[in-house]
């Protein structure tokens, strides 16, 4: 077993965290959450990996040939829609912000009352 996989998902998720801390804009801090998103689906993919394994559709594969984990696949694809959902709803409060504010600087917007 390999631990590169794992490296890689720590690196993109290290690489989103510095650009969501380093960020003066919010649709790149938006962005960059969204490069954090895509770090689990490297773990996840990279769990549910098995060298030599097929698709587990069970209609044409002989006994005791080795499958990939379903379950993982439908994280993975789980975690897509729900990542691109976040995605979506968090550009659409930047844009409600930008039109009220004028800004999508965070310094700039420490008069925010509720």
């Amino acid at each position: 077993m390999s631990v590169f996989p794992y490296l890689v998902a720590g690196w993109i998720l290290l690489v989103g965290g510095y650009g969501l801390v380093t960020s003066r804009n919010l649709i790149h801090a938006v962005g960059c959450l969204a490069v954090c998103q895509s770090s689990t689906y490297v773990l996840l993919l990279s769990v549910g990996y098995r060298r030599g394994a097929t698709a587990p559709v069970f209609s044409d594969l002989p006994v005791g040939r080795p499958v990939v984990d379903p379950v993982v696949q439908a994280l993975a694809l789980t975690d897509v829609v729900v990542g691109a959902t976040v995605t979506a709803l968090l550009l659409a409060l930047v844009i409600q912000l930008r039109k009220r504010h004028g800004t999508v600087d965070p310094e700039q917007l420490t008069g925010l009352k509720g």
